[in-house]
């Protein structure tokens, strides 16, 4: 199997999946700090800080990022996949899925805020 086709395979294992996590993730706090651009999706499939953080800030990132990797580690048993593999197939996902003005991590680490126009995103996104 190529590269491309098991990412493809992975990504779709992870939209299966990513919906509900997300979803779950959408508490008042993450969606203000998300909206506030304090926060945004990365490469790696992990939510991160942008810029400085409050301890409460830091606690909500942490938990977050730690259902993610339950749920990456889930999900590649499942599939066969490594934990990286899934976690790098959801971050293409989740950063395809940002908003207009939704903070979102380039795959050569700038922080960008999400316009009309897609994202960038690592050329092993599928």
């Amino acid at each position: 199997m190529t590269t491309k086709m098991m990412m493809a395979a992975l990504g779709a294992v992870a939209l299966v999946g990513m919906s509900g996590m997300a979803m779950a993730q959408r508490d008042p706090a993450y969606a203000a700090a998300r909206a506030a651009g304090q926060v945004g999706e990365q490469p790696d499939g992990y939510l991160g800080i942008v810029g400085s953080a409050t301890p409460e800030l830091r606690a909500l990132v942490n938990n977050i990022n730690i259902q993610r990797k339950a749920a990456y580690t889930q999900k590649a048993q499942a599939s066969g996949a490594t934990v990286e593999q899934m976690a790098f197939t959801s971050g293409c996902n989740l950063i395809a899925q940002t908003a207009s003005g939704e903070k979102y991590k380039t795959p050569e680490g700038t922080w960008k805020t999400r316009t009309g126009a897609p994202p960038e995103r690592a050329s092993a996104c599928v």
